[in-house]
């Protein structure tokens, strides 16, 4: 059985992410506790999760985003097995931007 990642640590963590009031603290906060490539790399699968909803084919948001055949996969998987936080994200996203 495989070890649960939702511990005590990352309870804290996503915490401390509701904590920020805007955009440019969440910049400043995810500049620190991240890598550039990290943030690169979060950055786009988010990008590719938007893709994928929008019905574009694998072959298409590995052109636009440089996503590997596996990134996207995997992504996809999150999208139609996973927890649904980035149908959540993406549904406030688009929410915000019709206001």
């Amino acid at each position: 059985m495989m070890k649960s990642f939702h511990t005590e640590l990352t309870e804290y963590f996503y915490n401390a992410v509701l904590k920020l009031r805007d955009a440019e603290e969440c910049r400043n906060f995810f500049e620190d506790v991240c890598t550039v490539k990290e943030l690169q790399d979060i950055s786009q699968r988010l990008r590719v999760a938007q893709m994928l909803s929008e019905g574009h084919s694998y072959q298409e948001v590995s052109r636009e985003t440089g996503a590997s055949t596996a990134t996207i996969s995997r992504v996809n998987k999150c999208l139609v097995y996973g927890s649904g936080g980035y149908n959540t994200v993406m549904k406030r996203i688009e929410e915000s931007t019709e206001e």
